[in-house]
């Protein structure tokens, strides 16, 4: 685990393996462990750097508002910082979010793009359900969402099979601070990247839960439209946090993907 200085704040981040880089972002309430289950198999093939977003893990959590032009901006000063000019990328959920931004905005950086469980889009009627989730993290902390988190994020099945993966995800959530699950909502919700995606040239990988609550496979049909090089996985038996639930085939798509386009310049 290292700490970095950028775009005013600490970033938190690991590096693992040899090879092309590749950068993985995470859900909203989680941090770079999130992505535990795919590294043993990743670090064989790419240099895998991992990071806390701003307000989660061991990253600052500074007041708000954030937004996703700035999540971006903290992610192009950490690859400063670590003097990567060119990398693959994967994101979930937030991840995959910051991940749209940055590719429009930086569209000679990334090598790859890998959008999981996430959307380029929220319909209007989603604003009230985010800000009664605010209101209860400004009013009774993050624990107070542990449960309708976990039951958004993984299928029934999967939860009452894994008492100790809920553990886990339940720390995590109940452990992201109140400021930086406040200003990341506020940022993401406001998401609206569906035309611009079509400008972009990379390969892309768009992968979604069969069961996606959070994001459903019909947000990720509407980013593979309209994003022109890129493929769409769906993953069966997974909801939200398709990484996790199915972690092998998962593991499996995400490196047939980045090995197909391993040494892109």
């Amino acid at each position: 685990m290292h700490i970095v200085r950028a775009n005013g704040i600490d970033i938190c981040y690991d590096t693992r393996g040899e090879g092309p880089f590749l950068i993985l972002s995470h859900s909203l309430a989680c941090d770079r462990t999130m992505w535990d289950a795919q590294m043993g198999e990743l670090v064989k093939a790419f240099r895998v750097v991992r990071y806390d977003t701003r307000g989660h893990g061991r990253s600052s959590a500074p007041a708000g508002p954030y937004s996703l032009d700035l999540l971006a901006e903290d992610l192009r000063a950490l690859l400063g910082q670590l003097g990567i000019e060119k990398t693959h990328f994967a994101g979930l959920s937030m991840g995959g979010m910051i991940g749209q931004v940055f590719a429009i905005k930086y569209p000679h950086v990334f090598q790859t793009l890998v959008l999981c469980d996430t959307t380029s889009m929220y319909p209007p009627e989603t604003a009230g359900i985010w800000e009664e989730r605010i209101q209860t993290a400004r009013e009774k902390g993050t624990s107070a969402l542990v449960e309708s988190t976990l039951a958004r994020w993984f299928t029934e099945p999967f939860r009452k099979r894994r008492p100790d993966v809920m553990s886990q995800f339940g720390d995590l959530i109940a452990g992201t601070p109140v400021e930086g699950y406040i200003g990341c909502s506020q940022a993401l919700v406001q998401i609206n990247v569906t035309e611009h995606l079509r400008k972009l040239k990379l390969p892309g990988l768009v992968m979604v839960g069969e069961h996606d609550r959070g994001t459903p496979v019909g947000m990720a049909r509407v980013i593979h439209q309209n994003l022109p090089n890129s493929e769409l996985a769906i993953i069966r038996d997974a909801g939200h946090i398709s990484n996790v639930e199915q972690p092998e085939e998962f593991t499996k798509l995400l490196l047939q993907f980045l090995l197909k386009h391993q040494h892109l310049k």
